[in-house]
């Protein structure tokens, strides 16, 4: 805890703040210490718990399991330090949807709310007068959060593989910042965000136009270049809309949204029906209710925020096009064309994808050549015919602490020993894996599941602990021993008579 404030400036709030969450902790006694043997294989150190990302989940996560006494933790992530998920890399947008008011990863800690950070830094009257917090904003508390919990993230250390050996898991690493080529882990979590069980989701229409001509709205695009273009932005979600204002700010000479919807969705759905019940009910819920609630919000689709939109339509060289389903794109000149389902065309120099990303196991090369060994909800349930869709059917079908299951029993058992603590776990357990509002509860939820995994693979050594433990809580010298006369035969009968 250094008390700097974003821009490393020393900030005396910030320092107390610091000290006030130093204090809380030792009242609370977390860290706790930790209860699980260690182990050895061949001389090697075996991990108990490796993270597979540091970013808001990951950071989240390790303090959960410290919290719980689990620290032999290792947190990996491949990007460098302090640039951990979207917000300062493809996440684009100016302000977050979230309410500035949700504690999100604080895990029941008020010092370690964003708005403890804010407020300790430029005050009430600041904080009132915020509306949403600025996305820059959230990564320097993300940082913030991880240096005042010395949270481990070991940066620039990619995860290339993991499959089983004997009864743990070998980790294959790459990167500057690999401490080795691999590691054994008795549990891992992949605290991987958005695209954590997937990739992005690169349309067909797109796989002969040349690469210089388009891109994934997760992609570092320079805008700069697009100065004076034409561009056109397939898709009307956040993403989408995002990118979108980034190019017509950067000057771009129109900014077409391409929309296969008729109408703009309009309403988050799934904050009419948010609250705790929810978050504890979900998975609880039958498969087919499950299934009907998330499909329906898939269906339904989230809208972009007011504020974003917003920041694209006040450009007078922004369009909105309806129904416009692509059937097909190509090269023309230096440009695009684009043809659409209902006959008409539009050509255009620069082409962004605002479409997403898919969540598809066989795409992840760190469970290769065993992610077909996974079970999917398609292998679970089959929804009635109104009811189908071809992505959701692909989420892995979790067990209830966000374990992947196997599809076919003793094939691949070892998976069980991989939690899915990201988007793809949302329709197996709902949202407390990625999203702000349940992200704490989630964390928790998956600590205490992990705990009671150790301690019963662990029960053995757990026994002979207890059999071992030899600290007395007397030491003999709080009492005295007194003795009691023998009461004679004939005293007896007296007392009889």
């Amino acid at each position: 805890m250094d008390g700097m404030g974003p821009a490393g400036r020393p900030n005396e709030g910030l320092a107390a703040l610091e000290a006030q969450l130093e204090q809380d902790l030792v009242n609370l006694c977390r860290p706790s210490a930790n209860w699980v043997p260690p182990r050895k294989v061949d001389g090697e150190d075996v991990t108990d718990i490796v993270v597979i990302g540091g970013g808001m989940c990951g950071l989240l996560v390790w303090f959960a399991l410290a919290t719980g006494g689990m620290r032999n933790t290792r947190v990996l992530d491949r990007a460098p330090a302090g640039f951990e998920g979207p917000w300062v890399t493809y996440a684009r947008m100016e302000t977050l949807r979230s309410p500035k008011t949700l504690v999100g990863p604080a895990f029941g800690m008020s010092s370690l709310t964003f708005r403890a950070w804010f407020t300790a830094q430029f005050g009430e009257a600041e904080w009132e007068a915020l509306d949403k917090i600025p996305r820059p904003m959230w990564m320097d508390y993300l940082r913030w959060f991880r240096n005042a919990l010395k949270v481990p993230v070991e940066n620039e250390t990619n995860v290339e593989k993991i499959a089983p050996e004997g009864e743990f898991l070998r980790l294959t690493l790459s990167g500057n910042g690999a401490k080795a080529t691999s590691i054994l882990a008795r549990k891992v979590v992949m605290a991987t965000g958005r695209d954590g069980i997937g990739r992005a989701n690169i349309p067909d229409f797109v796989k002969d136009l040349p690469r210089g001509l388009w891109a994934h709205s997760s992609d570092e695009i320079d805008f700069d270049a697009l100065k004076d273009k034409r561009v056109a932005v397939v898709g009307i979600g956040a993403s989408a809309v995002d990118n979108a204002a980034e190019a017509l700010e950067h000057g771009a000479k129109e900014v077409r949204h391409l929309i296969r919807r008729a109408e703009m969705p309009t309403i988050n759905k799934l904050m009419g029906i948010g609250s705790y019940g929810f978050t504890c009910g979900y998975p609880e819920l039958p498969d087919e209710w499950r299934w009907r609630i998330m499909r329906y919000s898939f269906v339904e689709q989230v809208p972009a925020p007011r504020g974003s939109t917003l920041r694209v339509s006040r450009h007078p060289n922004a369009y909105f096009h309806f129904d416009k389903g692509i059937r097909r794109v190509e090269p023309v000149g230096e440009g695009v064309a684009i043809d659409f389902a209902d006959g008409s065309r539009l050509e255009t120099d620069f082409l962004i994808l605002g479409t997403g990303f898919t969540v598809e196991m066989l795409a992840r090369t760190e469970l290769s050549p065993h992610a077909g060994d996974v079970l999917l909800w398609k292998d679970m349930y089959t929804p009635p015919a109104d009811e189908e869709h071809d992505e959701l059917a692909d989420f892995p079908y979790l067990d209830k602490d966000f374990a992947f299951q196997e599809r076919s029993e003793g094939v691949a058992p070892w998976l069980s020993h991989i939690h899915c603590f990201n988007h793809a776990a949302s329709l197996s357990l709902g949202k407390v894996s990625g999203d702000i509002p349940g992200v704490s509860d989630g964390a928790a939820w998956l600590a205490r599941s992990l705990a009671a995994r150790l301690y019963v693979e662990d029960i053995e050594a757990h026994y002979q602990e207890l059999i071992e433990y030899a600290r007395p809580e007397l030491v003999g010298d709080e009492w005295t021993a007194s003795p009691l006369e023998p009461v004679l035969e004939d005293a007896e009968e007296a007392v009889r008579s």
